[in-house]
């Protein structure tokens, strides 16, 4: 007879690896969705410039020019993205995978492996889509990335958009293309602590990140953000581990997730997305 051996679990568990969110370094929280799901943001018009009549007896009766109204419009700024999850985790599973099945700890690789992944994606996939700088799609290489970068630094000169405080978004190829470029020299001197949230180096006075290709749109190749051009609300996050509810013996995880991203009209020319052949 086939002897059955015996087969001994290390108690330890092979998780997949995970990339932290970088999401907060190109976004901002400058409105607040308490006790609503929608946000309203005026946009209002400016007065023109006249040569003044300082010698004008006829016609308007104003030296400053024609009096004229200023015009008010209104963004609708609408939360579309509710997401939920759920799983449980029985009482001999976690017994029988030596407690490396708990709740606790699947939770944390949900959010970690799951959730954050997707927000992630959803809020880079509306910068890039609402971006106001957007040239047609060509081949980026060696040789000419840097220009290409260069034209995109320039793009948010020309918008006026703040020079403090830009980032440039990256893949893993970009970056290896940008290492490769023999005209480009990264500032790698960074603080441990940027580098904890993602910062791999400065490039033209942008901060350079690095996020998987998974997370961005196909056809990626880079984009140039200021925070100030996005607005990536996290309304409600709600996680919770219920012990040995009715019908499940051990722990039901739920949890829910009210987000999504918005660029704002006026301020879209400070992103600059460039997509690949």
């Amino acid at each position: 007879m086939p002897i059955d051996f015996t087969h001994l679990y290390a108690a330890f568990a092979d998780e997949m690896l995970a990339t932290e969110s970088r999401k907060s370094l190109l976004t901002n929280q400058d409105f607040s969705w308490d006790g609503t799901c929608t946000v309203k943001v005026y946009t209002f018009t400016t007065g023109i410039m006249n040569d003044y009549g300082r010698s004008k007896t006829e016609g308007n009766w104003s030296r400053y020019g024609e009096v004229l109204g200023l015009d008010a419009s209104t963004e609708t700024l609408t939360l579309s993205r509710d997401r939920s999850f759920t799983f449980a985790i029985d009482k001999l599973d976690e017994d029988e995978t030596k407690r490396q099945m708990q709740a606790a700890s699947a939770l944390a690789r949900q959010l970690r492996e799951v959730v954050m992944p997707e927000v992630d994606a959803w809020v880079y996939a509306q910068m890039c889509a609402c971006a106001g700088n957007k040239p047609a799609a060509k081949a980026i290489t060696a040789g000419n990335i840097y220009g290409e970068l260069i034209k995109g630094s320039n793009a948010l000169d020309n918008a006026e958009a703040p020079d403090a405080g830009r980032v440039l978004l990256i893949t893993p190829d970009t970056y290896l293309l940008m290492k490769q470029a023999k005209d480009i020299v990264m500032e790698t001197d960074v603080g441990a602590d940027m580098r904890l949230r993602g910062v791999i180096s400065n490039l033209d006075g942008m901060t350079v990140i690095r996020v998987p290709a998974i997370r961005v749109p196909e056809d990626f190749g880079f984009l140039i953000a200021h925070p100030v051009a996005t607005v990536a609300p996290t309304k409600l996050a709600d996680y919770k581990i219920h012990q040995d509810p009715p019908g499940i013996s051990r722990g039901l995880v739920e949890g829910r997730v009210n987000y999504d991203a918005f660029v704002l009209g006026n301020k879209a020319t400070a992103l600059y997305y460039q997509e690949v052949q």
